[in-house]
């Protein structure tokens, strides 16, 4: 039996949270040989991570590899994917997020205790504004999956006038991986760009669940603004990719 698109999209996600949130560990756990590695580690272990999640994605069942349900929404507004398909590739999508943080926490079980900082170890599951301001924070969110989903559109053909041409190639994993590690450089300072309703919202769910040693609470008040964020910028793109070149 072939394998399913779903579990493609929850293996996919699983891996992406699982080397994203991960390498996130490595640099801001007490005690790893990773530790205070800085951002330019954090954001290229990020895209490596998304790199990862669509071979792995693709690779199990899902040609798509869309692997955020932002993009998700945006194909399904575009008319790409049927809506009941889509819900259930994003709950597949949230369920491998979830999955995903817990291997995290295995991974790193002993430096949880090691850690007295409560706010770097919800950071290792979920982002968090450098300024707390709920305006600039969901505009921040916006702008970056916008670019996000308006990039992967460029990279994958959708203004092409030739059906079927891309500029992607056999290289569109790897394309993507650089655009994610661009958006995190350049667009990531703010929130830490989400840019990704189940890369936020799943790990936020298992930092709240998991037995982590002292976690403190898991910032519930910010959790929307990485969901809503990036689906109205995915929204705000697909719009545009319409208004360009039709459905």
């Amino acid at each position: 039996m072939a394998p399913s698109v779903y579990l493609g999209e929850f293996l996919g996600t699983m891996f992406l949270i699982l080397l994203g949130d991960g390498v996130v560990a490595g640099v801001l756990l007490n005690k790893s040989k990773a530790q205070n590695a800085g951002w330019i580690v954090i954001t290229a272990g990020w895209a490596f991570a998304v790199m990862v999640g669509v071979f792995v994605s693709q690779a199990t069942g899902s040609p798509a590899a869309f692997i955020n349900p932002a993009v998700t929404i945006a194909s399904m507004l575009r008319g790409g994917v049927d809506i009941g398909v889509g819900i259930g590739l994003i709950i597949a999508q949230f369920i491998g997020a979830f999955v995903g943080a817990i291997l995290v926490w295995v991974m790193y079980l002993p430096h949880w205790a090691e850690t007295a900082d409560q706010g770097l170890k919800l950071a290792v599951f979920s982002t968090g504004p450098a300024i707390r301001n709920t305006t600039a924070n969901l505009i921040s969110e916006i702008i970056g999956t916008f670019v996000l989903v308006f990039a992967v559109f460029s990279i994958f053909g959708t203004f092409q006038q030739r059906p079927g041409v891309t500029q992607a190639g056999n290289l569109g994993p790897y394309l993507v991986g650089a655009l994610v590690w661009g958006i995190g450089l350049s667009l990531g300072g703010p929130t830490g760009y989400a840019i990704n309703p189940a890369r936020d919202l799943g790990p936020r769910i298992a930092h709240a669940i998991l037995p982590i040693a002292g976690k403190g609470d898991s910032d519930w008040g910010y959790s929307w603004i990485p969901v809503v964020g990036p689906i109205i910028g995915a929204v705000i793109a697909a719009i545009l990719a319409i208004l360009i070149v039709g459905m």
